[in-house]
């Protein structure tokens, strides 16, 4: 399976709901992860995990998501995703997510992503 291929499922099982599955398959034991200009990278997957964890429960209501562009580098372990999500978190009212997610990996797992987004 392509890094692309790979990237294009994380975000077809997080439109179904699927995010931890999709961090769980997919994300390396020493991965960072840093959302650029709101704080220090987290590292390890445990770490992350829990992260991840806190923003699903976040979630009040999910409205949709979806992929603007995909960009893969497949030589150099290299992909990058344009994407949105439309949700509803609790206590924040109605929000929609822009970003653009950068990953680098190793095998099979992401080692090391960055988000840019507004």
């Amino acid at each position: 399976m392509s890094y692309s291929d790979k990237i294009k499922d994380i975000y077809d099982m997080m439109s179904k709901g699927q995010m931890i599955e999709a961090f769980d398959k997919y994300y390396g034991e020493n991965v960072s992860m840093v959302d650029l200009g709101h704080g220090e990278p987290t590292v390890g997957k445990a770490a992350n995990r829990e992260r991840e964890l806190a923003f699903v429960g976040m979630i009040e209501e999910f409205h949709g998501m979806g992929v603007d562009a995909v960009a893969s580098d497949e030589e150099n372990g290299v992909t990058m995703i344009e994407n949105w999500m439309d949700v509803t978190l609790k206590g924040m009212g109605r929000v929609q997510y822009k970003q653009v997610a950068v990953q680098r990996w190793e095998g099979d797992f992401i080692v090391d992503e960055k988000f840019y987004h507004k």
